[in-house]
């Protein structure tokens, strides 16, 4: 989150900001972009394999431009795309690998592999590998949505992402009605700028209908 923030408050140009910031940080792999990769899953579940794929590296550069980031988000599209299409994205895990592009593809693997561990990270999960190995780890263990959730911020570290992440794979394979009753309806979506007599808060109805426009 801090690694958006600094990028989209540089005062750059949207094309140069994330650049500016991996020249000038060693750490540039954050999970910011992998965060909020669902809402572009779910519209390249629509596309061609390959296109998802650009989209999810197009949408990912605009505030992270290590390609690390990039190429997390292309797994994660594919994954959402196995679920929503019925499939299981555990199994899809191969799949997903293939469309990583070169030297990432090794890294990648080592956090996606069968008895990786959270444990094992070599970073804080505030970096894409464990950030995503993780959630992938928590679904992987566990049989419902909450479990997937719950388990992934007993992780501990950068919960909020993790759980994030952790949630649009378990949302993708649960779907709506998988998640407790009593976490949709506390949802609540404060809107920036909303002027007087629009709406300023969205809930868990409102999300519903924007996901199914973007997948349609």
């Amino acid at each position: 989150m801090l690694q958006t923030e600094v990028v989209l408050t540089s005062g750059l140009p949207y094309d140069q900001a994330a650049d500016d910031y991996l020249a000038h940080h060693h750490l540039a792999a954050g999970n910011g972009s992998l965060m909020r990769a669902v809402a572009g899953a779910l519209y390249g579940a629509t596309l061609p394999r390959p296109r998802s794929a650009e989209v999810a590296r197009a949408i990912s550069r605009l505030t992270h431009a290590d390609p690390a980031t990039g190429e997390g988000c292309v797994i994660f599209h594919e994954l959402i795309r196995v679920a929503l299409g019925g499939g299981n994205p555990i199994a899809a895990l191969p799949t997903a690998l293939a469309q990583v592009q070169g030297e990432e593809r090794d890294r990648w693997a080592t956090v996606l592999v069968d008895d990786w561990h959270p444990d094992k990270a070599t970073e804080f999960n505030g970096a894409v590998w464990p950030a995503l190995g993780s959630a992938v780890w928590a679904l992987r263990h566990t049989r419902t949505f909450r479990d997937a959730v719950c388990v992934a911020v007993d992780l501990g570290g950068d919960t909020d992402t993790v759980a994030a992440i952790t949630g649009g794979l378990a949302g993708a394979v649960y779907g709506l009605h998988g998640i407790p009753e009593a976490w949709r309806v506390a949802v609540h979506v404060p809107l920036p700028g909303a002027r007087p007599g629009e709406r300023a808060v969205w809930c868990a109805d409102d999300l519903a209908r924007l996901a199914d426009a973007l997948a349609g």
